[in-house]
């Protein structure tokens, strides 16, 4: 065989060597563009189901504050209340005047 003929034959193994490498190379390129794609896709739906449970937070803060706000002024009637049956024993010996009296009213 002439020498320009394995030169030529030479060129195309190396040819065919290369493009096998470069398939290679690109189907793995694929396949991790497609797992990015699916990683990015699932953080996209789990910012969206975030963002969707968080948007109702101000209307349930408002409500939890007003509740709150109730709790307060119930708790306060009833400090008040307390004190003022405190002093009511603290100044009444027995108080059978004013047991008549409640049961008056």
């Amino acid at each position: 065989m002439s020498t320009g003929i394995q030169l030529w034959i030479l060129s195309l193994i190396i040819a065919l060597v290369v493009i096998g490498v470069v398939a290679f190379l690109l189907n793995l390129v694929k396949k991790t563009a497609l797992e990015i794609d699916e990683t990015v896709s699932n953080i996209w739906t789990q910012g969206k189901l975030t963002a969707n449970n968080t948007i109702h937070i101000p209307l349930f803060l408002t409500k939890t504050n007003q509740v709150a706000g109730e709790i307060l002024k119930s708790a306060l009637a009833i400090v008040g209340g307390s004190k003022a049956i405190t002093q009511h024993i603290e100044s009444c010996p027995g108080c059978p005047h004013c047991i008549l009296e409640e049961s008056k009213n």
